[in-house]
């Protein structure tokens, strides 16, 4: 228990505490929004409601939330590490000073998170993948299935297919993120970046636009990461690969598949990730 207390009682402990439960409140929130994401990318254009009315007419509404054991068993670990990394990041990149760190800081430090958090992601993000695509109930049992299917087939490199373009992705991405979250939090609440005051409905506003501005800004990447991800390693070369083939059969439209789908589940997921984010910080500290 005195570890634990003392812990939570520096920075690094309270950032990390509260990036879990927002990782958490995040994967709860938006899961099912997520599997229709990634069924849209990988698919010849469907809508999403077809999408899920196939998927709960063939499969049951337990489809929608297949693979969620790898993201929620991982995302609170990956979350915590991610914001505490962004908060010394952006705090370093500004001399380190007690004041919110300045905007460019923010934005760098989220750079430098998101860049950092791929070694992580990646491979968790190919076992969700694979399970979400899974339209046969049963053929994967879970993640383990999935990795040891993955490995015997494609070898250990398997594991990390797709972690280049996951970098693209998630560097910029994640400076957006962060930038969107502090501007519109204090554009909504003015002086709250300081006294830490702001209202739940700003929380959930400022993170909900967190989340869209960052999926809009990387989404065509995000794509082309499905479908490497979603494949054998038969089927592409690469991710310029990938991209050619993708246009070439498809039109430059594939590239924002599933972005409405993305999108409303970004405002969600983020909204709620950034208010448990917050209201966690403010328990910890009383």
């Amino acid at each position: 228990m005195d570890l634990w207390r003392q812990f939570v009682a520096s920075n690094w402990g309270r950032e990390f505490v509260a990036g879990g439960a927002g990782g958490t409140a995040g994967v709860l929130a938006g899961y099912p929004l997520d599997t229709l994401r990634i069924r849209q990318q990988n698919s010849a254009g469907e809508s999403a409601f077809t999408i899920l009315r196939s998927a709960l007419v063939k499969e049951g509404p337990c489809s929608l939330y297949r693979g969620m054991f790898a993201p929620l068993a991982s995302v609170t670990f990956q979350n915590a590490i991610a914001f505490q990394t962004y908060a010394t990041l952006s705090r370093a990149i500004d001399g380190g000073r007690e004041e919110p760190p300045s905007f460019g800081s923010v934005a760098l430090g989220g750079i430098g998170t998101g860049a950092t958090q791929s070694l992580l992601l990646s491979p968790v993000e190919l076992l969700k993948i694979r399970l979400q695509l899974d339209n046969k109930a049963g053929t994967l049992r879970g993640p383990r299935d999935v990795a040891r299917s993955i490995i015997r087939s494609e070898g250990w490199r398997g594991i990390y297919r797709g972690l280049g373009i996951t970098v693209l992705r998630d560097a910029p991405s994640h400076g957006v993120y962060f930038w969107t979250y502090e501007y519109v939090r204090e554009q909504l609440h003015p002086g709250c970046r300081k006294a830490g005051d702001e209202t739940l409905r700003t929380m959930m506003v400022a993170g909900g636009l967190a989340g869209v501005a960052s999926w809009v800004c990387c989404y065509p990447l995000d794509v082309i990461k499905t479908r490497i991800q979603a494949q054998s390693s038969s089927s592409y070369s690469g991710m310029v690969d990938c991209f050619a083939t993708s246009v070439r059969r498809e039109g430059y439209s594939v590239l924002w598949r599933g972005l409405g789908t993305a999108v409303a589940r970004a405002f969600v997921v983020n909204g709620a990730v950034f208010a448990a984010y917050e209201t966690a910080l403010r328990c910890i500290y009383k």
